[in-house]
């Protein structure tokens, strides 16, 4: 785990908390590391969360599959990034989700009765985390009502510009990149790989944007 200090420390849950504090943290909330090779499940649709998930390295998908295997890719998270946090704290509800694995990954899980029940000395480090947990459920909150709006256009080519409309103004800049391959972004806005394809040529041809791979910078 100690590799892994300064990308804990990095991450928003663990904000304001010193390195002598998260040493104690660490234990304090039972945490335990794990691996897992690329494609696999960290989590599957139906399993129950007891603990949350932070990346320690590689990269995670947090997806929707219907029975016909179509997904619907609802968030990525990488390295200081937490995932399945909302349900963890929802005790006993079951995942409608899966965290799969995009690259091979390392990840911490946090025992979520350890987070929320603070210990009998109520130190502040503990109310802190408790707080860093909320404010990151409300971003994760904003950031899925975002997405709704994205995928509410009626059209390719206007989920496509709200998409990068909200990424220009949440970086402050109109050159950006995505967190997404073609594919995996054709899954975000839930449209068609090859239609998404056509219509960034098109937008770049009329010069809308420009781009290479996942690197976009906006004309306006």
């Amino acid at each position: 785990m100690k590799e892994f200090l300064p990308v804990i420390r990095s991450s928003s849950l663990f904000s304001g908390i010193s390195e002598t504090e998260l040493a104690a943290m660490l234990s304090c909330l039972e945490t335990r590391e794990e691996r897992f090779p690329k494609d696999t499940f960290l989590l599957r649709t139906g399993d129950t969360a007891e603990s949350i998930g932070l990346v320690l390295s590689g990269s995670v998908l947090v997806v929707q599959e219907d029975i016909w295997g179509n997904r619907n890719i609802l968030s990525k998270a990488g390295p200081g990034q937490t995932f399945a946090a909302a349900y963890a704290c929802a005790p006993g509800s079951l995942l409608n989700v899966s965290v799969l694995a995009e690259t091979p990954v390392t990840a911490m899980f946090l025992n979520v009765k350890r987070v929320l029940n603070v210990c009998p000395s109520a130190c502040e480090h503990h109310s802190r985390i408790i707080r860093n947990l909320l404010g990151e459920l409300a971003e994760k909150n904003l950031r899925f009502g975002e997405k709704l709006t994205h995928m509410g256009q009626r059209t390719t080519r206007a989920k496509l510009m709200s998409y990068f409309s909200a990424e220009a103004q949440r970086l402050g800049s109109y050159e950006f990149d995505i967190p997404f391959s073609r594919q995996q972004l054709a899954d975000y806005l839930a449209v068609e790989r090859s239609g998404l394809s056509l219509e960034l040529s098109k937008m770049r041809s009329e010069g809308l944007l420009d781009f290479h791979k996942s690197h976009f910078i906006l004309k306006v």
